[in-house]
């Protein structure tokens, strides 16, 4: 039994909220009579609510996120019908931001807005020793990270050996790029390194070796940022995975030789572009040098082993088809790992709402309240930028079209690839459950079809892609009429063509 239960439905089993486990840490005497339960937004409510009913808390802290609000609100409502005198509070940046309305809000006890580790110890307290505050919301404002409880002990064996880790060596971020809620901080403010690498190091020797960074602007502090990469760097362990969120256009060169040492599969930076159009950065407030970036991205995926993932966001305020479509093809053209192609959300609270009427933007009111309209962009041209997204995850992004995605894309990537999303789309009716194999079928036949590309090179092209791949199921287009080669014969078949042509 616990007086007090965390929890949060994650979006993946293999995810794990660093936020509950700040609050553990900093429970102090309450921490022993305090359980952690984490689910995923797939559980059933009945048995999330089951399991946790049967740890008899007197409060029970939820944190909400806009992946989760959606069945956390059906999972408070079942609560609250079985067990009224349940405590609930709520936290999270769902429920820190226009709070008044929300039916999940009006369901639940409390509700801690902002950082809530010092402040949460508190209510439960006195919530235990029967003087409840009266009001419901208790805002909380940032804390001096140096009274904090690092947070990574609460991290269990069965946590290191199957779910990510997150860790953050800073807070905030200086930077005012309206549609992102950290353009609410002031500043952005260290943990003391001392302190976090010996909480690293001891992750570390608990078995971690996969460490995913949260800070906002990992380069931000560039003597901060190297002395974590030597920090790791000198483990030199094969098993090691870093993810970084980087800004684009500040690498020095120091920042640069040290990123250059990582080994292959070591590194994996999240560059956050969001766009190249400068009148469209004013307007959102963002700072971005983009010859420095493009510059900086070309030497990343030239000189280092590192995984480049970068952003892209689609329905900025004033933002065209047509500016979007440059933005992507310049994109394309310095050959990141991945392009995340994101559509526009207005989180709560993020100033991106100042430019609804001006840019006559309109949201979707249920999450993940994404743009489906702005006076740039209708509501049909905003869904075929989202199945283009979908498409591009499917296609661009997995690593399972190596061969066939340069045919595809041809000398105008964007352009290209929305003909072939608009074209699967109308073939298929839908954007998911699309099988690997029919996925492989759709390109050829479109490529051969609608592009009039050569067979025979766009053949070969799929079979290599499928042979890597590991899927089973044989597409149809690899099996000749007359023959009935395998696709191993056509990717061999396929291999001695390119050799005689001296294409390897």
């Amino acid at each position: 039994m616990s007086a007090i239960v965390l929890s949060t439905l994650n979006a993946r089993f293999i995810h794990s909220s660093l936020g509950l486990r700040y609050l553990l840490a900093n429970l102090g005497e309450l921490r022993a009579e305090t359980t952690l339960a984490e689910f995923i937004i797939t559980d059933r409510p009945a048995e999330v609510a089951e399991k946790l009913l049967a740890l008899n808390p007197r409060i029970l802290g939820l944190g909400v996120y806009i992946w989760n609000v959606e069945e956390t609100t059906r999972l408070v409502a079942l609560l609250k019908a079985v067990r009224p005198e349940l405590v609930v509070v709520l936290g999270g940046p769902e429920v820190s931001h226009e709070w008044e309305d929300q039916p999940i809000v009006r369901l639940a006890d409390y509700i801690v807005g902002g950082p809530g580790e010092l402040v949460f110890p508190r209510l439960c307290r006195d919530i235990l020793d029967g003087t409840p505050p009266t009001g419901r919301f208790i805002r909380a404002e940032p804390p001096d990270l140096r009274e904090l409880e690092l947070p990574y002990a609460c991290y269990d064996e069965r946590d290191i050996a199957h779910r990510l880790i997150y860790v953050e060596a800073s807070r905030g971020c200086p930077f005012k790029c309206e549609f992102c809620l950290s353009a609410l901080d002031r500043t952005a403010w260290p943990f003391e390194p001392e302190r976090f690498l010996a909480a690293m190091d001891g992750l570390y020797r608990r078995g971690a070796r996969h460490f995913k960074f949260v800070d906002r602007t990992f380069n931000l502090n560039i003597g901060t940022s190297l002395r974590i990469l030597e920090f790791f760097r000198d483990k030199a362990d094969p098993a090691l995975f870093l993810h970084f969120e980087v800004i684009p256009d500040h690498l020095p060169d120091r920042l640069k030789e040290a990123l250059a040492r990582f080994a292959p599969g070591a590194l994996q930076l999240e560059i956050g572009v969001q766009s190249f159009d400068p009148e469209v950065q004013a307007r959102i407030s963002r700072r971005q040098d983009n010859a420095g970036t493009e510059a900086n991205l070309r030497w990343l995926r030239r000189h280092t082993h590192a995984h480049l993932h970068v952003d892209l966001i689609a329905g900025l305020p004033g933002e065209t088809l047509e500016g979007f479509a440059r933005g992507f093809d310049r994109l394309i053209a310095l050959d990141p790992h991945e392009i995340q192609v994101g559509i526009l959300k207005r989180l709560r609270g993020a100033p991106i709402d100042r430019h609804t009427r001006s840019c006559g933007m309109r949201y979707n009111p249920y999450p993940p309240y994404n743009v489906v309209r702005t006076d740039v962009l209708d509501f049909a041209a905003l869904q075929r930028l989202n199945r283009f997204a979908r498409y591009w995850d499917l296609v661009g992004n997995s690593g399972r079209f190596k061969r066939v995605r340069p045919v595809l894309l041809g000398e105008r990537p964007f352009a290209r690839f929305q003909a072939f999303s608009d074209w699967l789309y109308a073939r298929t009716g839908k954007t998911h459950e699309i099988a690997l194999d029919r996925l492989y079928d759709f390109v050829f036949e479109f490529l051969t079809g609608e592009c009039a590309e050569d067979e025979d090179s766009v053949r070969w092209a799929v079979a290599a892609d499928y042979m890597s791949s590991g899927t089973k199921r044989s597409p149809r287009c690899l099996l000749d009429g007359r023959t009935a080669e395998s696709p191993r014969r056509v990717e061999n078949a396929g291999s001695r063509r390119q050799m005689r042509h001296g294409r390897d």
